[in-house]
C-alpha cells in the first residue's frame, strides 16, 4: 500500500476532470488584483494533518484563490481561516492561522481533506467530477488507521463521505443519514459528524459561529476518545 506521501504525490499530478483542469488553470493564469504576481499551485490538493490522526474533517473542494493559489487545502481564504482557528481553539492545530506551506503549522489528532481535489467553477463540482475524485478519499482514510471521527463540512461533503465509505466496502444505514448541524450517525467503523461549511455566506450571517463549530470539533475529540488540550 502507498503511503500518503506517495498519495499526494499522484493526487497533486491528476488530470482526470478536463473541466476541473481547465478551471483550476484558467483562475491562476487571470488572479484578481490582490493576488497578481503570486504563483499559483494550479494543481489538486491532497489531504493535510497527522497521519495518526483519529478525527478527519472532510470539505468539499479548494476554493480557487485558497488552496489553488497556496497549495495546502483550506488555506489563503477565510473559509480556512475560520476553519484552522476552530481547530486551534479546541486543541487540534498549534496555530489559528494556515497562510503558506511552510508557515509552521502542525495537526495533532487531526487530518483535513476534500471530496473534490480541485477548484470547480462556482464551487459546484458534477456529480462525475466527484465520482471521478472520491477514489482519493477512500485510498487517504486506508492510509489513515486511527481515523474513526469523520467530520463533514456542509452537505456535500457529508454526502461525499457516505460514497466514500460505500466505495471503501462500509455498509451504509437505511435510511442514509441525513446531514445537518451537529447531526451523528454510526456508519461502520466511523461516526459521521455534520458541520455547517465555514464560508462565508454561513459565518457572514450567523448560520455558523465560533461557539457552533467549536462544538462540533469538541465532539469529534470526546468521540474519538482523545483528551482535552
Amino acid at each position: 500500500m502507498s503511503s500518503l506521501e506517495e498519495l499526494a504525490r499522484e493526487i497533486s499530478n491528476c488530470r482526470l476532470c478536463p473541466r476541473l483542469v481547465e478551471w483550476r488553470e484558467a483562475v491562476a493564469a487571470d488572479p484578481p488584483r490582490r493576488y497578481r504576481g503570486e504563483r499559483y499551485w494550479a494543481r489538486p490538493l491532497p489531504g493535510f494533518g497527522d497521519p495518526a490522526a483519529r478525527v478527519v474533517v472532510v470539505g468539499l473542494a479548494p476554493a480557487a484563490h485558497g488552496g489553488n493559489r497556496t497549495g495546502r487545502i483550506f488555506t489563503g481564504d477565510r473559509s480556512g481561516d475560520w476553519l484552522f482557528a476552530a481547530l486551534h481553539r479546541t486543541g487540534f492545530a498549534n496555530q489559528p492561522r494556515s497562510e503558506h506551506p511552510g508557515d509552521g503549522l502542525r495537526l495533532k489528532e487531526a487530518y483535513v481533506t476534500a471530496v473534490v481535489r480541485c477548484a470547480p467553477p462556482a464551487n459546484k463540482p458534477t456529480p462525475k467530477e466527484r465520482d471521478t475524485c472520491v477514489q482519493y478519499l477512500v485510498r487517504e482514510l486506508r492510509l489513515l488507521p486511527q481515523a474513526c471521527v469523520l467530520v463533514a463540512l456542509g452537505s456535500f461533503a457529508w454526502d461525499g463521505a457516505l460514497h466514500a465509505l460505500r466505495a471503501a466496502g462500509v455498509t451504509i444505514p437505511r435510511p442514509k443519514p441525513r446531514f445537518g448541524h451537529g447531526a451523528e450517525a454510526q456508519v461502520g467503523d466511523y461516526v459521521l459528524l455534520g458541520c455547517f461549511h465555514p464560508s462565508q455566506q454561513n459565518t457572514f450571517t450567523g448560520k455558523l459561529t465560533e461557539p457552533m463549530i467549536d462544538a462540533v470539533l469538541a465532539r469529534a475529540r470526546e468521540l474519538a476518545h482523545i483528551r482535552e488540550p
